[in-house]
């Protein structure tokens, strides 16, 4: 019998409030925000994607917490990376990759080929002289994940892939796109599946392994 939503997670506040007490309070608090943002957005997910999706984004935010500066539409991001590769680094159950490799497969290749969050492909479309080779630049990171692909680099289709869902957060946050609109509506359920599926993973690989300088939270709590 599936769990109601507000449960989903339960398992994973049981184990932080037991965890709280031996592990450093930096991590706890990067933990304890990621877990209350990514609750609501299990919660809401099934009524309403595009919630649920930015919900999601800032649980990985919480989590993540990092400056991560003007989008360049790089097609791999060297700060995603990093944490990325940190996270796969302390997964030696493999259960992040299983997602990636086999669970999403199919969701992973069609966000991979949609140009519409493709930071390019906008830049282009809003007159930037620059990104008239969008296309080229499409083709270039097409055959950069194929690579990954290839190697099974988790942390680097990871990073591919979250580059590409950052565009969509960007199209969601700025007032880019309408709310429940019929208009490209494909990557935002796929999108808002592959966080509420990944990031469960992410905190929980986190709380396991509090050696790991996961790095201090850009606004701590003042008192």
């Amino acid at each position: 019998m599936e769990r109601p939503a507000e449960m989903r997670f339960d398992y994973l506040r049981d184990k932080h409030r037991r965890l709280r007490e031996a592990n450093p309070t930096d991590l706890n608090l990067r933990t304890h925000r990621a877990l209350s943002w990514l609750c609501r957005a299990g919660e809401v997910e099934e009524k309403d994607k595009d919630t649920a999706f930015i919900l999601a984004w800032i649980s990985f935010n919480a989590a993540y917490a990092h400056d991560l500066g003007e989008d360049h539409g790089a097609p791999a991001r060297s700060s995603f990376q990093a944490f990325f590769e940190a996270l796969v680094a302390h997964d030696p159950k493999g259960r992040i990759a299983h997602e990636i490799w086999h669970q999403y497969e199919g969701v992973i290749s069609e966000l991979l080929a949609n140009r519409y969050i493709f930071g390019p492909f906008w830049k282009h479309h809003n007159g930037h002289p620059d990104y008239a080779n969008w296309e080229i630049r499409f083709e270039n990171a097409r055959k950069a994940a194929q690579y990954a692909i290839e190697r099974q680099d988790t942390p680097t289709m990871l990073s591919i892939l979250f580059d590409r869902l950052y565009v969509l957060r960007n199209q969601l946050v700025h007032g880019g796109a309408t709310w429940n609109s019929r208009v490209n509506r494909g990557q935002v359920g796929d999108g808002c599946a592959l966080l509420l599926s990944l990031m469960p993973l992410f905190v929980d690989t986190m709380m396991s392994n509090p050696d790991h300088d996961w790095g201090a939270p850009h606004y701590p709590v003042i008192e």
